[in-house]
């Protein structure tokens, strides 16, 4: 047991509006400079929808992450094996391109004050911030944004393979247009392809907290990253010749501070924590078929009550503060205890750090002799509550695909306990539920009334330190990851060693 604590995060999407305050404070921190322009370290996007870079889930296209082989059940990044990195050192055909991002512009704002004057109002001609020309606006970093289900983004969304033609055609009826929010940022994984895939090595895991850096005095500018991280959470600065990309605003966890994009967050989506994990399951687990993954993932994280655990992480030098940072992480009860989030992607095999608690699903209703009909949906009846889950606009088998590598069993176990959530406290506050269909809604979400009311807590009314469990970072007494950078064989796990003390 080689016991390792890794700060993860949990985005609650039912609470996501859409606001963008989250990327607004990203940029304004972090990627407000030259060569940054077009970099989204943090972006909200549109579900169904493209996303940004267009179609970044497609791996046929960008060969991100890891890929399984079916006969000996070893895992390879789907980019290249290490010849076919040499080969493509000096160019790799899976990059995105501009195009596939967006072009970055300002505007000519002199031009108000300087044209002729004339019967039109003037205007400020957008101008291309990477060649200073002026430019035709084609695209942004939101372009599909608050377009779900319309036949012109929303059907290029790759997640939409998994469904039927009915499913699909129900997506664009006019009464059943629906779409979510996704906020990204990286992910911090366990397995990150973008570490694998650097032939300089200049990207590497924090021993301390587990988060992913890029070493600026290391890169040299390959950008074989960008192509191995299937979120395409790594950016290519064009204007430094180095790559870039989240770093969880390490510098304001170090001091106890919540990262700029959780604390600035409107709708309170966010959840920090301390997760403990065993690095020896790592290869293992990423290793499972696509079925297995979501469970696999969670059998890495371990339970930081365990005394076993406990003397094992002590072994590894973590503190009593990370341990107990742990033990009050809401990251652990959303993933693990209450088994409601879920991670994006989990076929990537990448083993991301960060997780999703799937949004509740609006109920399907139809136009019936004029009417919109939702009659069912708003009975108190608890059989048309439950069969909400069935009977929702946005297919199970697309949320499956999004958070469960295609598992649908994974995916209506985390919405039957939210379901029995929104029963109890419905029970509770309108009183027009009865107490049988109550109990049999905890019965089929596998829960409990202390469960449901820890939940709807930990989810409505939580305070500001239970959101955020910021540990402490201690990095004068830091523990650094190495790696060979050549090497792409994973034998469970990182390799770490303890780095001496700051100015020893």
């Amino acid at each position: 047991m080689d016991i390792r604590a890794q700060v993860s995060m949990v985005f609650h999407l039912d609470k996501c509006i859409g606001c963008h305050t989250c990327s607004v404070a990203c940029k304004n921190i972090w990627t407000d400079r030259k060569g940054t322009e077009y970099m989204w370290w943090n972006n909200v996007e549109t579900k169904p929808g493209t996303g940004y870079p267009t179609v970044w889930e497609d791996q046929d296209k960008y060969k991100g992450g890891w890929e399984r082989r079916e006969g000996t059940g070893e895992i390879h990044l789907h980019l290249h094996e290490r010849s076919g990195g040499l080969a493509n050192i000096f160019f790799n055909p899976y990059l995105p391109t501009v195009d596939d991002y967006y072009e970055p512009w300002t505007y000519d704002y002199e031009d108000l004050f300087t044209a002729p004057e004339g019967d039109d109002q003037p205007t400020a001609r957008a101008v291309s911030l990477i060649t200073g020309k002026h430019m035709e606006i084609e695209a942004g970093p939101n372009w599909d944004d608050d377009y779900g289900g319309s036949p012109v983004y929303a059907e290029n969304d790759p997640n939409l393979e998994a469904l039927t033609d009915e499913e699909r055609e129900q997506l664009t009826e006019m009464e059943r247009v629906v779409f979510f929010y996704l906020p990204r940022i990286c992910n911090h994984c366990l397995n990150p392809g973008c570490v694998a895939a650097c032939p300089a090595g200049a990207i590497y895991k924090r021993g301390e907290d587990g988060i992913v850096l890029i070493s600026q005095e290391k890169c040299r500018g390959w950008r074989m990253c960008i192509s191995g991280c299937p979120y395409k959470k790594t950016y290519y600065n064009w204007s430094t010749g180095k790559s870039e990309k989240c770093i969880l605003c390490f510098p304001r966890l170090e001091s106890g501070q919540a990262p700029a994009c959780f604390h600035s967050c409107v709708g309170r989506i966010r959840y920090l924590g301390v997760l403990l994990y065993d690095a020896d399951r790592i290869q293992s687990s990423a290793s499972v078929p696509n079925a297995d993954l979501v469970e696999a993932h969670r059998t890495i994280i371990q339970d930081p009550f365990d005394p076993a655990v406990i003397a094992a992480a002590k072994a590894n030098g973590i503190s009593d503060a990370m341990i107990d940072s742990a033990q009050h992480s809401p990251v652990y009860k959303f993933v693990k205890q209450w088994k409601l989030a879920l991670p994006l992607h989990p076929e990537f095999r990448t083993l991301p750090m960060l997780f999703y608690v799937p949004p509740m699903l609006p109920v399907l209703a139809k136009v019936k002799d004029g009417l919109y009909d939702n009659a069912d949906a708003a009975s108190a009846s608890l059989a048309p509550l439950l069969s909400s889950l069935e009977r929702a606009r946005m297919p199970i088998h697309y949320m499956a695909r999004l958070f469960a590598a295609g598992n649908d069993e994974i995916v209506t176990a985390s919405y039957r306990k939210l379901i029995a959530v929104r029963i109890y406290m419905r029970a509770k506050t309108v009183k027009d539920v009865p107490e049988a269909e109550v109990q049999e809604a905890l019965r089929v979400g596998g829960t409990t009334a202390e469960e449901v009311e820890a939940i709807y807590r930990l989810t409505s009314l939580p305070t500001y330190e239970e959101r955020f469990v910021v540990p402490p970072l201690a990095r004068e007494v830091a523990v650094e990851q190495t790696r060979d950078p050549f090497t792409q064989k994973r034998e469970g796990g990182f390799g770490f060693r303890k780095a001496p003390a700051r100015g020893a």
